[in-house]
C-alpha cells in the first residue's frame, strides 16, 4: 500500500499557534474491515472551530492531545467498500480530518452528488459554513423586510453567505472586514449596502454613519472591540447570533466584554449555537442554497492552499484574517 499524509498536534498552543505545533507524517494506507470504507480525501475544510480544540480547557467538541491527528472537514472519494450506502466510487462528505486517506463507518457520512455544484462548495457554501449562516440568520436572527443586518467577517465563509441571505431577505446589510480589498468585494460582488474596514483609523464614525437605523440583527464572528463597537449600536428588541468570537481563539487573556449594558436597556437577545445540534435542519438549507447559487443569487469565494503540508500555514493565516473567502485545502485530485 502507498504512504497516507498525516497532519497532527504536537504540542498544545501557547497563545498563538505556530507551525511547530503540528507535525506531518507519513503511515500506510489504512485497510477497510467489515461494514467499513476507505475514503481518499480530495478537500479538507480549515476553520476557527479547530483552533478551540487544540486547547486542553473545556469546549463542545472533544480535546486534541499531543500526537492526536487534525480534525476537519472532508469531501473524499470512496475508493473500497463493504458498506453497500456508500459504493466505490461515489463521493462523500464527512470529518475525517486532516489526513490523505481515512477509514470509517459511514457514521456521519453524507454521500453528494458532484453535478449540483463543485465538491469545494460541499465544505463552504453548501457544508457546515453555509448551513451555519442559513440558520444563524434565518432561526435566531429572524430578519424582517427593512431591517438593518450587520455581519462580522463579512467576506468570510459564513459572512459572506449570511449577508447575501439577508438581502435576498430584502434587509439592508453592512458588513465589517479587514482592509479595502476585502470590503470592495463584499460590496460589489456580494452586493452588501456597505462594508466597514476594520483596520481603518475612522471605523466607529464610518459604522455609525452606515447604521444611520441603528442595528436590528448582528451576526457576530468575531467579538472583541467590534463586538463592543456594534452593541452599542443595536436596536431595541435586537437579535445577535453568537457564531463565533475568532479575535479572542488566541489570546492568552481574552478582552473583556462591558456591554451588558447596551443587551439589558435594549432587551436584546443573544444566542450561541452550534450547527452541529441541528442536523435536521440541514438538508432543507442546502436545497435553497443549491438553488440560490443556480439562479446566480449567492455566490462564493474560495482561498485554497495546495498540499496537507500547506495547511498549517494556512491554518494560521486564516486565524490572523489573511484568507479571502472560505479556506481550503486541496489534499488531492478529483480523480486519481
Amino acid at each position: 500500500m502507498g504512504k497516507n499524509l498525516n497532519v497532527l498536534m504536537k504540542q498544545h498552543p501557547k497563545g498563538w499557534v505556530t507551525e511547530a505545533d503540528f507535525e506531518v507524517v507519513e503511515r500506510p494506507i489504512p485497510e477497510a474491515g467489515p461494514g467499513q470504507l476507505l475514503v481518499r480525501n480530495i478537500w479538507l475544510s480549515l476553520d476557527p472551530y479547530m483552533r478551540g480544540v487544540m486547547d486542553p480547557g473545556r469546549s463542545y467538541l472533544a480535546k486534541l492531545g499531543p500526537g492526536d491527528a487534525m480534525i476537519g472537514g472532508t469531501v473524499g472519494e470512496v475508493m473500497t467498500s463493504d458498506n453497500p450506502k456508500f459504493p466505490v466510487g461515489c463521493y462523500v462528505v464527512g470529518n475525517l480530518g486532516w489526513r490523505g486517506y481515512g477509514v470509517t463507518d459511514g457514521v456521519g457520512l453524507v454521500k453528494i452528488d458532484p453535478a449540483l455544484a463543485p465538491l469545494s462548495t460541499w465544505l463552504g457554501v453548501l457544508g457546515m459554513p453555509g448551513v451555519t449562516a442559513h440558520y444563524g440568520l434565518m432561526q435566531i436572527g429572524k430578519p424582517k423586510e427593512g431591517e438593518t443586518v450587520v455581519v462580522s467577517a463579512a467576506s468570510g465563509a459564513v459572512g459572506g453567505t449570511v449577508g447575501q441571505i439577508a438581502k435576498i431577505k430584502g434587509c439592508r446589510v453592512v458588513g465589517i472586514a479587514g482592509g479595502k480589498a476585502k470590503c470592495d468585494y463584499v460590496v460589489n460582488e456580494l452586493g452588501f449596502d456597505a462594508c466597514i474596514d476594520y483596520k481603518a483609523p475612522d471605523m466607529e464614525a464610518a459604522f455609525k454613519d452606515a447604521t444611520p437605523k441603528r442595528v436590528d440583527v448582528y451576526f457576530e464572528n468575531v467579538g472583541g472591540k467590534i463586538m463592543e463597537m456594534v452593541f452599542g449600536r443595536l436596536n431595541s428588541f435586537a437579535r445577535v447570533p453568537l457564531c463565533g468570537i475568532i479575535s479572542q481563539y488566541n489570546l492568552t487573556e481574552p478582552e473583556g466584554f462591558t456591554g451588558m449594558r447596551h443587551l439589558l436597556v435594549n432587551r436584546a437577545t443573544v444566542t450561541g449555537f452550534i450547527i452541529s445540534d441541528h442536523m435536521p435542519y440541514w438538508p432543507g438549507a442546502i436545497q435553497e442554497m443549491a438553488g440560490w447559487i443556480k439562479a446566480g443569487k449567492l455566490k462564493y469565494k474560495e482561498d485554497v492552499a495546495e498540499g496537507l503540508e500547506a495547511a498549517p500555514a494556512a491554518f494560521i493565516g486564516m486565524l490572523a484574517g489573511k484568507n479571502f473567502g472560505k479556506q481550503l485545502v486541496r489534499v488531492g485530485p478529483d480523480k486519481l
